[in-house]
Protein backbone atom coordinates (compact mmCIF):
# COMPACT_ATOMS: atom_id res chain seq x y z
CA UNK A 1 0.00 0.00 0.00
CA UNK A 2 1.75 3.16 -0.76
CA UNK A 3 1.81 5.94 1.60
CA UNK A 4 0.61 9.54 0.98
CA UNK A 5 3.52 12.28 0.91
CA UNK A 6 1.14 13.91 3.96
CA UNK A 7 2.23 11.11 6.02
CA UNK A 8 5.50 10.65 5.46
CA UNK A 9 6.62 14.19 4.99
CA UNK A 10 8.64 13.15 1.04
CA UNK A 11 7.91 12.96 -2.35
CA UNK A 12 10.80 10.38 -2.84
CA UNK A 13 9.11 7.40 -4.37
CA UNK A 14 11.04 4.72 -1.68
CA UNK A 15 9.95 6.93 1.08
CA UNK A 16 6.50 6.65 0.26
CA UNK A 17 6.24 2.74 -0.47
CA UNK A 18 5.30 -0.33 1.62
CA UNK A 19 7.90 -2.60 3.21
CA UNK A 20 7.32 -4.90 0.63
CA UNK A 21 7.43 -2.76 -2.18
CA UNK A 22 10.93 -1.38 -0.99
CA UNK A 23 12.12 -5.28 -0.49
CA UNK A 24 10.68 -6.20 -3.58
CA UNK A 25 12.37 -2.97 -5.50
CA UNK A 26 15.91 -4.19 -3.31
CA UNK A 27 15.81 -7.63 -4.50
CA UNK A 28 15.07 -6.92 -7.98
CA UNK A 29 18.01 -4.61 -8.10
CA UNK A 30 20.19 -7.30 -6.55
CA UNK A 31 19.17 -9.95 -9.16
CA UNK A 32 19.93 -8.10 -12.01
CA UNK A 33 23.68 -6.96 -10.74
CA UNK A 34 24.08 -10.74 -10.24
CA UNK A 35 22.66 -11.66 -13.78
CA UNK A 36 25.52 -8.66 -14.90
CA UNK A 37 27.94 -10.25 -12.59
CA UNK A 38 26.85 -14.05 -13.93
CA UNK A 39 27.30 -13.16 -18.02
CA UNK A 40 30.81 -11.13 -17.19
CA UNK A 41 32.42 -14.23 -15.72
CA UNK A 42 30.51 -16.64 -18.66
CA UNK A 43 32.32 -14.53 -21.23
CA UNK A 44 35.77 -14.41 -18.88
CA UNK A 45 35.16 -18.12 -19.04
CA UNK A 46 35.14 -18.21 -22.70
CA UNK A 47 37.88 -16.11 -23.29
CA UNK A 48 40.18 -17.68 -20.93
CA UNK A 49 38.76 -21.28 -22.72
CA UNK A 50 40.28 -20.29 -26.03
CA UNK A 51 44.01 -19.66 -24.81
Amino acid sequence: MDKKPSETGSFAAKDNCSEEENELARLRKENQRLMMENDILKQAALIMGRK
